[in-house]
């Protein structure tokens, strides 16, 4: 039996002539929200403000980042703006061994040990579908 294998399912579909139904979406946006700036605010006013709104929606409808659409871009830029931040800093000393060939230093890496509470052990535990209880553990050996 032979079976069509779809091709091409990157590629979304043309729809409204050389537009995509997202770009579409962008421009129709764009142009709308720039009439009704037109519409309601004086010429001089409205020309400055539609500008960066049409260049808004043209970026978001054509322009890629890493051959990635631009919405991806702002929605990162959002998220890492509206989220909380955590800042951790701990002074660690370091080692330091001077290197019998040269003259520079050579510094110890520092390497964490695997498990620092038993919260961490059991998720370790969790994630590799170890059980930790010893009567079940018995019970299925035997099976």
């Amino acid at each position: 039996m032979r079976f069509q294998v779809p091709q091409f399912i990157e590629v979304e579909d043309k729809i409204f002539g050389p537009l995509t139904f997202k770009q579409f979406i962008y421009v129709a946006g764009g142009v709308g929200i720039c009439v009704l700036l037109f519409t309601f605010l004086p010429k001089f006013i409205a020309f400055f403000i539609s500008i960066p709104i049409f260049a808004l929606s043209a970026s978001l409808a054509f322009f890629k980042v890493n051959d990635k659409p631009f919405i991806n871009v702002v929605e990162a830029f959002l998220k890492y703006t509206l989220t909380n931040k955590l800042y951790l800093w701990r002074k660690e000393d370091k080692q330091v061994i001077k290197s019998s060939v040269g003259k520079a230093p050579i510094q110890q890496v520092y390497v964490p040990r695997l498990s620092d509470s038993k919260l961490k052990e059991l998720t370790w535990s969790l994630d590799i579908k170890e059980n930790q209880n010893p009567v079940t553990q018995n019970d299925e050996d035997n099976i």
